[in-house]
């Protein structure tokens, strides 16, 4: 049983920065690969970044490359995002996904890649 909780959502203006954070709870999160999806109001779900196994590898959607930082501390069993120059169409709920195995290489970027899902964390850019 693997189970996914989000934080550090909230409202910011234009131009600010988040962190969110996504705590692990499991016997194998550690190795697993991991990756970010947001959800915009009324649209469907997209990638936003992964992660493999280690934190060596990452990959990232044109929309938030050079913005966005997905990083991994095995230690805290806790995989994180940082979004830096937020615009308003980054509003979205974001959510963690874990795959079930581990991943020397990074996690593609389709949903079906993925096996666990946190409920996600609300972030709204104001313009």
């Amino acid at each position: 049983q693997v189970q996914l909780v989000e934080s550090g959502g909230g409202l910011v203006q234009a131009g600010g920065s988040l962190r969110l954070s996504c705590a692990a709870s499991g016997r194998i999160f550690h190795s697993y690969g991991m990756g970010w999806f947001r959800q915009p109001p009324g649209k469907e779900r997209e990638f936003v970044a992964s992660i493999n196994s280690n934190g060596g590898v990452t990959q990232y959607a044109g929309s938030v490359k050079g913005r966005a930082t997905i990083s991994r501390d095995n230690a805290r069993n806790t995989v994180y995002l940082q979004m830096n120059s937020l615009k308003p169409e980054d509003t979205a709920v974001y959510v963690c996904a874990a795959q079930s195995r581990a991943s020397d290489s990074v996690p593609l970027s389709y949903p079906n890649e993925y096996d666990y899902w946190g409920r996600g964390t609300q972030v709204t850019v104001s313009s």
